[in-house]
């Protein structure tokens, strides 16, 4: 985020929607054709799963899937 920032200043870095399975949602993605970052699923902040589409896909809007880590 911090070169995103120095280069373009502020503004939208990226957007995020919450998926029950990121590996089923990047499954369907790729089916349909969107061009992926991630191919798998990565760790992401306090355990959750994510992964990220990539701009050209998305109307050149980084865009991530996260699948919160489960509650105990």
């Amino acid at each position: 985020v911090g070169k995103f920032l120095a280069k373009r200043g502020p503004g939208l870095h990226h957007v995020a929607y919450r998926v029950a399975d990121v590996a089923a949602a990047l499954d369907a993605l790729r089916a349909a054709g969107v061009r992926l970052i991630d191919e798998q699923p990565r760790t992401g902040i306090r355990g959750s799963r994510v992964a990220f589409l990539h701009p050209a896909s998305t109307g050149g809007v980084l865009t991530e899937i996260v699948q919160p880590a489960e509650e105990h």
